[in-house]
């Protein structure tokens, strides 16, 4: 029996010991570790990529404080069920419930959690793979700490390899042999669960002795029958790059087949509806900032329309962006700003820009020598913004798209040579 299961689920970890990957929060004298071991666990949210241990790690506790556990799927589950687990934990404090995919739960159902979790009748952990501040409400968010896991690395991955071979029944009983990972390491993007299923995949695939896995074997079985699309996580990020990198493309044609892959694969209409924000501020810009305005109308509709109908709008704002012209100048721009930052964050700001709400302030002459840029002609005054030691820092440069080009000849006009424009 134990055999029929999957690799990744037989190589499951049940203790802290044999976890791997995300030492920042279960290594010696991590935070998560400590509450572990003292068994004063919070509610938590773990926030990541699929396959990096979310679902072992709670079952790792679970086993860890020898609470009661239980695991709902937000896919499936609703407040029935939700209810049903509390009223059952009413005389029993400290059960553990688990729920996967926690960003996939409405409102109402994020509410019914509300009480149980704030009394401590439950201990809520939750997993998600989208950024909990948009997708998990306020008021349970702040009941909760928020653990960030991180993808494996490649010495992570070349672990859980070794411990496959060395571990499980079926494998072990194998003469393998493994010349390259390349292919095996690049299918799994740092996912643990991915990784071991390809591994299985491979091995049941090969009908030598020794069993030689290169890189070119694997490619071509996991071409044959790797599934196309799995909102789970095993093309999930795959697909949404090759979707942004055919609007970044300008190919409405591209974009709208990996819309309609992400579609029928069932992705949550809100995922790619955000992406479809970040990507008209990210490679659209001022190029056409009506952009920004159509992506996040698209992001509202959808919310409020849901599957099959959300497939229409988001098929308007995929084609109204893929054919935009295109400008990165933006997101090149706060890119250098922060990096600035991060070298001269302290300077100090020039005088003439600071606030003097108090006499003390103005005495010390704070605002003096501002000039007011709606009381000359133009609202414009040339004067000094930046500190004096990056005085003449150049951070925006205005693509060369017909908008940002009226904006660099406006600033020209305006600043002469100062900034180069």
């Amino acid at each position: 029996m134990e055999q029929s299961l999957p690799l990744a689920e037989r190589l499951r970890p049940t203790k802290l010991e044999e976890l791997i990957g995300q030492e920042h929060l279960v290594g010696e004298g991590a935070v998560l570790r400590r509450a572990i071991s003292s068994s004063m666990v919070p509610s938590m949210i773990f926030w990541g990529p699929p396959g990096v241990g979310k679902t072992t790690l709670a079952n790792i506790i679970a086993n860890q404080v020898k609470a009661p556990f239980h695991t709902l799927s937000a896919v499936s589950a609703g407040v029935k069920e939700v209810r049903a687990v509390i009223n059952g934990a009413g005389r029993i404090q400290r059960t553990i419930l688990f729920i996967d995919e926690i960003h996939r739960f409405n409102k109402s159902q994020q509410d019914a959690l509300l009480g149980a979790v704030e009394k401590g009748v439950i201990t809520l952990i939750g997993a998600t793979t989208e950024n909990p501040s948009f997708e998990v409400n306020a008021a349970l968010l702040s009941r909760c700490q928020v653990y960030v896991l991180r993808a494996l690395d490649k010495e992570d991955l070349l672990k859980l390899l070794q411990m496959a071979m060395e571990k499980d029944r079926k494998i072990s009983q194998l003469n393998i042999e493994i010349k390259e990972t390349e292919a095996l390491l690049q299918l799994a993007g740092g996912d643990a669960r991915k990784l071991l299923n390809i591994f299985e995949l491979v091995t049941d695939s090969i009908k030598t002795d020794p069993m030689v896995i290169e890189n070119k074997t694997v490619m071509e079985i996991a071409q044959q029958k790797v599934a196309l699309y799995d909102k789970s996580g095993e093309q999930h990020y795959d697909i949404i790059s090759a979707f942004i990198k055919s609007i970044r493309g300008s190919d409405p044609n591209a974009a709208l087949y990996y819309l309609a892959r992400m579609i029928e694969g069932g992705e949550d209409v809100k995922f790619i509806a955000r992406r479809l924000v970040i990507s008209a501020s990210e490679d659209i810009g001022n190029a056409n900032p009506t952009a920004l305005v159509i992506a996040t109308n698209c992001f509202q509709a959808v919310n409020l329309i849901g599957y099959p109908e959300s497939r229409i709008i988001l098929s308007q704002c995929t084609t109204y962006l893929a054919c935009s012209p295109k400008s990165n100048a933006a997101y090149m721009a706060i890119n250098d700003a922060m990096a600035l930052v991060q070298k001269t964050g302290d300077l100090a700001i020039p005088l003439h820009l600071r606030n003097a709400p108090t006499k003390l302030m103005k005495d010390q002459d704070y605002g003096k020598g501002y000039k007011y840029s709606h009381n000359f002609p133009g609202d414009f005054a040339n004067q000094e913004f930046l500190p004096d030691e990056i005085a003449n820092t150049k951070i925006y440069d205005p693509g060369t798209n017909a908008r940002e080009n009226e904006m660099r000849k406006r600033l020209k006009e305006l600043w002469k040579e100062k900034y180069g424009y």
